[in-house]
């Protein structure tokens, strides 16, 4: 099975957001940072074996970048979930996969930011895609070497119970799933739509 990286919660205030969390699960976001080339910024949380949920908005101080910008942050009227990546060590082979299912998708491209501590991060991104508003194909992600991880001392833990998949036709993302390796099933449902359910110090809370 691949291992998730991070998950992607889109949210329409980021401050907002951060405080509401908090008093749902008992564990406050930490700010990461900002994206400068994609005009969003982020705050993080740790959902255990090396990965992290990315609370994700506009930001709206940047007036370089424009919508529509990345992971659905310009189209969604609520929070929601709307990306999940994968780590990868094999970019090449994965950007082909997810070209031949949607040929937008599939641009690698490189980033970095340092978080508020002064660590660099550096890394490798099969790029998501700024629509749909929740998108079920994962986009992929490479830390580059001598880069920590955004989940290094990043403290408490809310791990991931469970992560689950809807799709209006879920049989359309059957053979992206068999080339990436990944067994989640994907069930039938009205909409394109990921749930996680975290164990948190307020009880199993489900975004």
């Amino acid at each position: 099975m691949r291992v998730i990286d991070h998950i992607v919660y889109a949210v329409t205030d980021l401050d907002e957001a951060i405080l509401e969390f908090e008093a749902k699960t008992g564990i406050r976001p930490t700010f990461g940072g900002y994206h400068q080339h994609k005009g969003t910024k982020n705050a993080l949380v740790n959902i255990g074996d090396g990965a992290y949920l990315e609370l994700i908005a506009v930001d709206e101080k940047n007036t370089a970048i424009s919508a529509p910008r990345w992971m659905g942050v310009d189209l969604i009227a609520e929070a929601q979930v709307t990306r999940w990546s994968l780590k990868s060590d094999q970019l090449e082979e994965d950007s082909q996969a997810l070209q031949t299912f949607d040929t937008n998708m599939g641009v690698i491209e490189g980033g970095q930011r340092n978080t508020a501590a002064g660590d660099l991060l550096s890394w490798m991104m099969i790029l998501p895609l700024a629509e749909p508003v929740v998108e079920i194909a994962p986009f992929v992600t490479s830390w580059g070497k001598g880069s920590v991880h955004p989940t290094q001392n990043l403290s408490p833990v809310c791990p991931l119970l469970d992560i689950q998949f809807a799709h209006p036709e879920p049989h359309t993302l059957s053979k992206l799933w068999s080339e990436l390796g990944l067994s989640y099933p994907i069930l039938a449902g009205p909409k394109p739509q990921i749930k996680i359910l975290l164990d948190c110090p307020k009880g199993n809370i489900e975004f």
